[in-house]
């Protein structure tokens, strides 16, 4: 078993990109960090990002990968338990050097292995950031209880609400993302910042990522407190991946937090079925 790492992009798109689009929805997140990377730059989430991928014996066939764009941490493709292990060891000898790992995420048995081994060569400790589950679109019903409004695409004119939902968000979430009014102005010039409205109010907001090997993913979506327990949230994630659908997408996707039962319910309401469970787990000195 051999890992291979590096830090051009070019070059690991040519390695690990037809692993990755062989299985979209298990790597979504890598496919999109990588077009992002692509199309933004690579410092575009702070630092110059990090490559890797695995295959089971020397000359044959791709069968893992990850990325990391610092300060962010590691985040694996789908791959076997024992090459998330074997990843760990050869990341903690490179040592800080190399890049500096403080946590991991990904599939969750991918995720545990690559944990233990990182404890186990280290001395750290973990706990858990996030526990989700990824979901893909079935059939995509209508909401049981379909709200007042109507779908649009934000546009020049939303920027600011959108960016203070977005921050929003990012504090309920306990999630960092940095620079958020680029990243708002990306999903707005892409099409991909969608808003549901009343009377000519917005009242909710789904993002959706552009459409990668048929895939997308929707997220975030927030509907802020004043107008919750309305079915905003969910008018505004089937009218989002309506939209997805008549634009070709094949895979639309999004994650849920497991403590939360109620966003889990409503998503498969309206067509959503759970493809895998996913983590992300934080290091800490022992």
């Amino acid at each position: 078993m051999t890992w291979t790492f590096s830090t051009s992009l070019d070059e690991f798109q040519g390695r690990a990109g037809a692993f990755l689009a062989a299985r979209p929805a298990e790597n979504t997140v890598l496919l999109t960090i990588a077009h992002r990377l692509a199309e933004s730059g690579l410092t575009v989430f702070g630092e110059p990002p990090v490559f890797g991928w695995w295959r089971a014996e020397e000359g044959g066939p791709v069968a893992g990968a990850f990325l990391q764009t610092p300060p962010f941490d590691p985040r694996l493709s789908f791959m076997p338990p024992a090459a998330a292990a074997e990843l760990a060891l050869e990341l903690a000898a490179a040592g800080p050097e190399f890049t500096t790992v403080t946590g991991v995420g990904g599939e969750v048995e991918a995720v545990r292995a690559f944990a233990g081994a990182w404890a186990a060569a280290t001395g750290s400790v973990q706990s858990v950031r996030a526990d989700e589950r990824l979901y893909r679109l079935g059939e995509l019903t209508d909401p049981p209880r379909p709200p007042a409004g109507r779908h649009r695409l934000a546009g020049p004119a939303d920027r600011e609400l959108a960016i203070r939902w977005y921050e929003e968000f990012l504090v309920e979430a306990k999630v960092e993302l940095p620079g958020v009014p680029r990243a708002v102005d990306e999903r707005i010039a892409i099409g991909g910042l969608h808003l549901w409205e009343v009377e000519g109010r917005p009242v909710a907001l789904a993002g959706s990522s552009p459409i990668i090997v048929g895939m997308s993913r929707i997220g975030p979506v927030y509907t802020p407190v004043e107008s919750r327990g309305r079915g905003y949230g969910t008018a505004v994630t089937a009218a989002t991946s309506a939209h997805l659908l008549a634009r070709g997408a094949t895979e639309v996707l999004l994650y849920t937090d497991l403590a939360n039962p109620t966003s889990n319910s409503i998503y498969q309401q309206i067509g959503y079925l759970p493809v895998e469970d996913s983590l992300e787990v934080d290091f800490h000195r022992g």
